[in-house]
């Protein structure tokens, strides 16, 4: 009875965040900070790269501004960040990674979900199909091809589905093992 009335607890604590700057991931929050956080670690960008991704979007940040963002929020500078920062930090990554476009840019989403998270990251790195498969297998996840294109389809489309935190996880997860080997992020709990 005592563990199911702190389930409750922890379920009626996470009604009230922000969704919108929080996945839940296997029963643990994960924030932007989070992915922000790891996505720092995997390519292993220093602060001036982590302004430059910005600057690759049109955006200006301060060293500051992203040292409190990088921050775990048991910190007393810890900022949230809002998913129009991450988003726009994902459009730099993407400028950076394949080359700026002539022309006006994409403009960054005021909301993102998990969908959206991976397809930018998919469209960063250049992946295809393939490639996302073999890192979803260093990370010791199995996914189908059809599930992984429903993921990546229109969200009015009739095949389109949610891309679960799970699965972000262990893309994120998988592409730590590619491009980092064994070495573990010390900012993150033991999986």
């Amino acid at each position: 009875m005592l563990a199911q009335s702190a389930l409750l607890g922890i379920i009626a604590t996470c009604v009230y965040l922000p969704v919108s700057f929080s996945h839940i991931i296997l029963g643990t929050l994960v924030t932007n900070n989070d992915i922000l956080r790891r996505i720092r670690f995997i390519f292993d960008l220093s602060d001036s790269q982590m302004i430059d991704v910005f600057a690759q979007a049109d955006s200006k940040v301060t060293r500051e501004q992203v040292s409190a963002w990088l921050k775990t929020d048991d910190k007393p500078d810890f900022k949230a960040l809002e998913d129009k920062q991450l988003a726009t930090f994902l459009n730099g990554f993407i400028n950076k990674k394949r080359g700026k476009k002539e022309g006006e840019q994409p403009e960054a989403e005021d909301r993102l979900n998990n969908n959206i998270i991976f397809r930018k990251l998919k469209i960063a790195l250049d992946f295809k199909e393939e490639n996302i498969l073999e890192v979803m297998e260093l990370a010791d996840f199995s996914i189908s091809k059809h599930e992984l294109s429903a993921l990546f389809r229109r969200q009015d489309h009739k095949n389109y589905r949610d891309c679960q935190t799970q699965i972000l996880r262990n893309f994120l997860k998988g592409l730590q093992i590619k491009f980092r080997g064994n070495l573990k992020d010390p900012t993150q709990a033991a999986e």
